[in-house]
């Protein structure tokens, strides 16, 4: 069965969204190097300040989830494209580090927002889910593949300042697209479930909402995403610098005219790219693979490739190309799983909440192997950073199979979610 014409619009304006997001956070990294050569401020008070602002982009997605049951997910969408991209402007007329801050700060707040309101859209809207959560996947890897690219070759040619407006430019018209866009946000939900906008939401309705989606089978999936953040944040944060150390890598001829580009640079990028792949397959797969299942797969063969970097490392440079394309595939296949079990599992009324508390695992609780697998790199061994992430993956298998098992004790009887649960 193909999209049929609401789903498509709600796939455009999600995958607009998604892409975007990712554009904007993977270029601040490349703006970070010409910052800290133009300001006279040292490499830790910078990282203190771009900490300030990917740190909003996983403690706001609670809250965003919040906003999206709230107001209504379009609205939240709209809203973060307008943010992110008057925080890049703000970011083009900076003259001093405290006004980086500030536009650093401004695009986690709006960024934030985006993974619990665009994820609730699909739940609610799109029939096709698994092929819709598929096609933002890939849209979301674009960004993160273009947006550093971009980025780096704008600033040969021109100033950051200059540079960092134009990146600008695709979220403002993204933002009159949305503004246009017309669609029905709740036209997968069955008649006579409420999944609309609620304006009276008060703290005692999110504390009964949060305890009820705790005391059901959510409360698993989320220590699930929380698993897949640390590996996912663990593995990508530290890759590129693993593989640049690599004699098979570093001992590569560079072809003319591309010296200030590392080979190890092109097989990371490869790697963003060939996880598109995987996102459309997991996505087509989560329409006919129960998420439970699916997850105890995936987490499986994740925890292998993870064990297999420290050998791998000795295959020569096609089979650490190989090993890394293979890994990319398998690192975002999962993504569609875990955004499909939310869907799956939990009740429509409250799946901005849901989508907002998924992030915040992800984002938020998943950085934490950041500073753990830095401490273990730098003081243990390349083999024990290894073992600690497939470790993570491990733990992933086993909350899987608690999904599966228990399924039937954990989702809450008076609050039914969606019937496409595990068979």
């Amino acid at each position: 069965m193909g999209l049929n014409a609401n789903d498509r619009a709600i796939a455009g304006f999600t995958m607009a969204g998604h892409a975007l997001v990712h554009w904007f956070e993977t270029s601040i990294p490349i703006f970070l190097v010409v910052w800290l050569a133009e300001f006279d401020v040292g490499v830790a008070t910078f990282g203190i300040v771009v900490a300030l602002g990917y740190a909003p982009f996983g403690l706001g997605a609670l809250p965003g989830g919040i906003l999206a049951d709230r107001y209504g997910p379009k609205r939240l969408v709209v809203s973060c494209l307008a943010g992110m991209s008057a925080a890049f402007l703000v970011l083009s007329l900076a003259a001093s580090i405290y006004t980086i801050a500030v536009g650093l700060v401004l695009w986690g707040v709006a960024a934030s927002v985006y993974h619990p309101a665009g994820l609730a859209l699909i739940s609610t809207g799109v029939s096709e889910r698994g092929t819709v959560f598929a096609w933002h996947g890939i849209a979301g890897n674009a960004g993160i593949a273009l947006g550093p690219f971009v980025a780096a070759t704008l600033l040969i040619f021109l100033e950051w300042s200059l540079v960092a407006a134009i990146l600008a430019v695709p979220g403002i018209l993204a933002v009159i697209y949305g503004l246009s866009a017309e669609f029905d946000p709740t036209a997968a939900v069955e008649d006579g479930v409420d999944a609309g906008p609620d304006e009276a939401l008060s703290v005692s309705e999110l504390v009964s909402d949060s305890r009820a989606l705790f005391a059901s089978a959510f409360a698993i999936i989320f220590a699930v995403v929380a698993v897949e953040g640390l590996y996912y944040r663990g593995m990508l944060t530290y890759l590129p610098e693993i593989l640049h150390g690599l004699e098979a890598i570093g001992g590569l001829a560079v072809p003319a005219g591309l010296e200030g580009i590392e080979p190890a640079d092109y097989i990371y990028v490869g790697l963003l790219v060939v996880g598109m792949g995987g996102q459309y397959v997991g996505g087509k797969l989560t329409d006919r693979v129960p998420p439970a299942r699916g997850l105890i797969g995936l987490f499986a063969v994740l925890a292998v490739l993870a064990l297999a970097f420290v050998p791998g490392t000795e295959l020569g440079l096609l089979g650490i190309t190989v090993l890394c394309g293979t890994f990319g595939f398998f690192l975002f296949a999962i993504q569609p799983f875990y955004q499909n079990a939310v869907a799956v599992y939990t009740p429509p009324d409250t799946r901005g909440l849901s989508y907002g508390y998924t992030y915040l695992g992800e984002f938020g609780l998943g950085s934490a192997s950041i500073a753990v697998g830095g401490v273990v790199l730098g003081e243990a061994s390349l083999t024990a950073f290894f073992a600690l992430i497939a470790t993570f993956a491990l733990a992933g298998v086993l909350l899987s199979v608690a999904l599966l098992v228990g399924r039937d004790r954990l989702v809450d009887a008076g609050r039914p979610a969606d019937a496409n649960a595990d068979d």
